[in-house]
């Protein structure tokens, strides 16, 4: 007797449907599992039927055998155990045979039949949907999750009877209301305001031009000048997330475990702050199970990186095609998965070994030979990538005991969101979000130069030998300061003000 159930599994972030097919045939009691299952799903066997007993059903007689299709891709996770359970009570027509094939459920199972949650529902939902399926079964703590995908009919249960019961048409209990994302941006929470940093003017306005651009960035400057600070107040500049921008992000986090306990949509943009031994791996993703890293858990949001040459040389260029392309692809024996990675990435890093390097109230300990092999751990492609660099001091004592607060992220991010709005309507028709993401073969149209501004950028190039890429990152940083100026021409301070945000070089001589 063969009964079918349907299932869904995830290849990186996306979700297809898998067909669960279970045979009962004469011979020695037994229960074997095929489709390329892990570790996990080989032990769903001793689960799934302790679950069926400990719920009330019988356990099927004869050898079962129970196939996941497509057989040629490998399949995680203890998911399955509730569909597999499904389609064994329905060899013997324990449940209907034919309704069950309407669903496609997701579900771990506990020995005593009650099912947990499983991380990745949502892009497994979403998979289930785009392929035809419009009636769910998912545990009820997956429920807030499951619930953004519009367009089907959800049933969370808390048990395997309870997912029998939907089957046989008695759900009506357990069905919950789906509605597509709606994201508010007052409930979108970030630690602390750029009104509490004292002084940093300069550094505040690169902030400003980064977060309306969408552009990378580096402070350079001695301990306790506030780099951190600056950092972790930059989300609350950014533009509020667009419900698609909500729902990529949920579904990273859904696939990595990271939602915590309510599990619905994530509202504030990602900011992730990793520690500067982190490997490659946990930076970039992969591992056995090829799971997002840090550069996909900031997509859509912030990479903080502090003391950047103290990362480890292999992570950090590693993300130099990531930057430029906006994606991330992992190759395993398993298969190739690809993770999106549009982030913005904001590092930091002091101006030599002690720190001290041009601090009038410190003496540094530092020899050019020594700063200039610090500075040089990072490559130049790797920072031509980085479109804004600023030196920062300091805090003068006068700004430090001053009582007024200064301007507020609030009063900032309207004047970002104001040259991000100019950007989508001139790139309404084009794939592209923010300046940032122009491609090099539209640089010259999208960011035109006027001609005392272009006499001005090629003066500056035969000085200091600006790359090609270095160019198109000033021309595109030009281009934000005159949205956040009202949106026209590109002028000659404008540009003006991009050539002074390629200043590293000036730390060991080098150029840029």
């Amino acid at each position: 007797m063969l009964s079918l159930a349907f299932s869904a599994a995830m290849l990186g972030i996306e979700g297809y449907v898998v067909r669960v097919e279970a045979d009962s045939s004469p011979g020695s009691p037994g229960l074997t599992i095929i489709g390329l299952p892990d570790r996990a799903l080989s032990e769903a066997r001793e689960r799934v039927r302790a679950a069926i007993f400990n719920s009330g059903f019988a356990f099927p007689a004869g050898r079962l055998l129970v196939n996941l299709s497509p057989a040629d891709v490998r399949k995680e996770g203890p998911a399955f155990d509730l569909p597999i359970a499904l389609a064994l009570t329905a060899i013997d027509e324990q449940i209907d045979r034919l309704a069950l094939q309407s669903y496609a459920a997701l579900g771990e199972l506990a020995l005593d039949g009650s099912l947990r949650a499983v991380n990745g529902i949502l892009p497994m939902v979403l998979g289930a949907r785009n392929a035809g399926f419009s009636q769910l079964i998912v545990p009820r703590e997956n429920a807030d999750e499951a619930a953004l995908v519009d367009g089907i009919e959800l049933y969370a249960v808390d048990s395997l009877q309870s997912a029998a019961a939907v089957v046989l048409g008695n759900g009506a209990k357990w069905r919950r209301h789906t509605s597509a994302p709606q994201i508010d941006a007052a409930e979108a929470s970030y630690a602390g305001d750029l009104a509490d940093v004292r002084g940093q003017h300069g550094a505040k306005r690169a902030l400003e031009i980064a977060a309306a651009g969408g552009h990378n960035l580096l402070f350079v400057g001695p301990p306790g000048c506030g780099k951190t600070m600056l950092a972790r107040r930059l989300p609350s500049i950014l533009p509020p997330m667009t419900p698609n921008e909500a729902l990529e992000v949920t579904k990273i986090y859904s696939v990595a475990g990271l939602l915590g306990d309510r599990r619905g949509i994530v509202r504030a943009r990602p900011f992730r702050f990793p520690h500067h031994t982190i490997s490659q791996t946990a930076l970039v993703g992969g591992g056995s199970l090829a799971k997002p890293g840090e550069i996909s858990l900031a997509h859509h949001g912030v990479l903080f990186l502090d003391e950047l040459p103290e990362f480890s040389r292999a992570a950090v260029e590693v993300m130099r095609q990531p930057i430029e392309e906006g994606v991330v692809t992992i190759a395993r024996a398993a298969g190739t998965f690809t993770y999106p990675a549009r982030f913005m990435l904001v590092a930091s890093m002091n101006p030599c070994p002690c720190g001290y390097r041009g601090t009038r109230n410190a003496e540094c300990r530092c020899d050019d030979a020594a700063v200039s092999r610090y500075v040089n751990k990072l490559s130049g492609p790797l920072l031509d990538r980085i479109d804004i660099q600023i030196e920062i001091g300091r805090v003068p004592f006068d700004d430090m005991v001053r009582t007024a607060r200064g301007e507020s992220s609030r009063a900032i991010a309207e004047r970002v969101i104001a040259a991000r709005a100019r950007q989508h309507e001139r790139f309404s028709k084009t794939p592209i979000a923010c300046n940032a993401e122009i491609p090099g073969s539209a640089v010259r149209s999208q960011c035109a130069l006027g001609d005392d501004a272009m006499r001005l950028l090629a003066h500056a190039s035969a000085k200091r030998q600006f790359s090609a890429r270095a160019l198109d990152r000033i021309a595109r940083v030009a281009r934000t300061i005159a949205d956040l100026d009202g949106g026209g021409e590109i002028r000659s301070e404008h540009v003006a003000e991009a050539i002074v945000y390629r200043s590293l070089e000036r730390l060991d001589g080098r150029a840029a």
